[in-house]
């Protein structure tokens, strides 16, 4: 399983490349998606950026793009604020907090 995961993944990043390159050189921006839903990311990456990926908690989604490369990241952050919010529910539903 472990190869195909590997092999989908090396393809899906040689695909993005090629996307991009066909692209005129002004026109590249080396990000979207690939196969109309699997998320790429080549840019450098910038700290707003990371924040915005791997910790987000305002955002509406457990999972988003890469901050570098092929495919999704988790948003630790959403997670975070989920599980404080179930902990807190929890809390107060048991008569105290």
């Amino acid at each position: 399983m472990r190869k195909v995961v590997t092999l989908v993944t090396v393809g899906l990043t040689v695909a993005a490349v090629v996307k991009e390159l066909r692209k005129p050189e002004d026109e590249r921006t080396w990000n979207g998606t690939v196969a109309m839903v699997v998320p790429y990311d080549f840019r450098f990456p910038t700290m707003a950026r990371i924040r915005e990926r791997v910790w987000n908690p305002e955002s509406d989604h457990f999972l988003g793009p890469r901050v570098v490369g092929v495919g999704w990241t988790v948003n630790v952050g959403k997670v975070v604020a989920v599980v404080r919010e179930k902990l807190a529910a929890e809390g107060e539903a048991n008569g105290g907090a």
